[in-house]
């Protein structure tokens, strides 16, 4: 865990230091996500990084926290509407200083557990390295956002292999979540690392796969970018699945349309 925590606390450095360099007027730009600014993008992983941070300390601290959150959803108030509520006083650099102090503490915590230990959250309960695979996931896959705003091209790391892993491991969920049929076999995934090296899964296929550049992969299954967009090739099951893939919870979401979030030129 200590490795994956400390990936995680990298992973939110660098979006950190991006924003970091946010003139006023950039903290309050519409981005090309829902129109949230830079601003609702870490305030929101502000927001749910302090839930992730009380669960680590068990389910009598995470109770309340979810509660209290899940009766404002119910209520009919967005994350992105609570995080305002909660976080509106803090201009953008205040914010960062807030949110720097929560995914600190949740990164610590996150690396003195087991990666078997369970957590509770707003689903079922999850392993240790499920929870932070999920965390490291969310700020890249938010941050996109704010680098395509700036028209920037993100660094690819080693850490997209827990981003793509989790992808893979959401093929069923995919089409499970929407009510369908989860098409057979799963589809092998043959993906090019940052650093040129091959990450694989499932059986070799020549009828039922992806293959590409890992970033392309991951941006796809988080959303962020329409596979017509990216350098992927598919066949088979895998082109069913790119079109629907979904590597979070929650209810069935529609990723951008084609065009819609292009890379930087």
């Amino acid at each position: 865990m200590k490795a994956l925590a400390a990936d995680l606390l990298a992973e939110d450095d660098a979006l950190a230091a991006l924003c970091a360099g946010l003139s006023a007027e950039q903290w309050r730009q519409p981005t090309a996500f829902k129109a949230w600014t830079p601003w609702d993008v870490v305030a929101h992983l502000c927001l749910l990084d302090g839930a992730a941070l009380a669960a680590t300390r068990g389910a009598a601290a995470f109770e309340p926290v979810a509660t209290a959150l899940r009766a404002r959803r119910a209520a009919g108030d967005s994350l992105c509407a609570i995080a305002r509520a909660d976080l509106g006083d803090l201009d953008g650099p205040a914010l960062l200083v807030r949110w720097r102090a929560v995914y600190s503490g949740l990164c610590a915590a996150l690396s003195e557990l087991d990666a078997r230990d369970r957590l509770p959250w707003f689903g079922p309960a999850m392993s240790a390295r499920s929870f932070a695979t999920a965390r490291l996931m969310e700020a890249w896959a938010h941050g996109q956002a704010v680098w395509d705003l700036l028209q920037r091209v993100r660094p690819a790391t080693a850490r997209l292999q827990h981003i793509a892993h989790l992808g893979v491991n959401t093929y069923g969920w995919s089409f499970s979540n929407r009510g369908l049929a989860v098409p057979q076999p799963a589809p092998h995934v043959a993906l090019t690392a940052p650093d040129g090296s091959a990450w694989t899964w499932q059986a070799s296929s020549d009828s039922d796969c992806v293959r590409g550049p890992a970033e392309d992969f991951c941006l796809v299954v988080a959303q962020c970018r329409h596979v017509d967009d990216t350098r992927l090739l598919h066949k088979g099951t895998a082109s069913a699945w790119l079109q629907i893939a979904q590597c979070f919870a929650g209810a069935p979401v529609d990723g951008p349309a084609p065009g819609e979030r292009r890379m930087p030129a």
